[in-house]
């Protein structure tokens, strides 16, 4: 199973966002989690990560996260703008999971 995290400032939007990338993962039998929270919580979180998306309000943090998980070989990208604000769940899990190939390929 694969574990995406998506940070945001407040968990709004960002909740709505989890909801239809969970209701695609499930059209297309994606074995995944997602969960979302605000961004004073990502040091909190205790569990495997495969992926990390920061909402386009906080992407001022993506370096500072990068440079905490990267290394650990969890990939980090700022969710498309017009995706988040469209709550496009099936392109930002097609993202997400092309990040999780990714890391696992390298």
């Amino acid at each position: 199973m694969d574990n995406i995290i998506l940070i945001c400032a407040a968990g709004m939007s960002t909740s709505m966002l989890v909801k239809r990338m969970e209701a695609v993962a499930k059209e297309h039998n994606k074995d995944v989690k997602i969960t979302a929270f605000p961004q004073h919580e990502l040091t909190n979180y205790v569990g495997d990560i495969d992926c990390i998306l920061l909402g386009p309000q906080i992407g001022y943090l993506e370096e500072e996260v990068k440079r905490e998980y990267e290394p650990k070989g969890i990939p980090v990208e700022v969710i498309n703008s017009s995706d988040y604000g469209m709550l496009d769940g099936k392109k930002v899990l097609k993202r997400a999971l092309k990040m999780i190939k990714e890391s696992k390929e390298s």
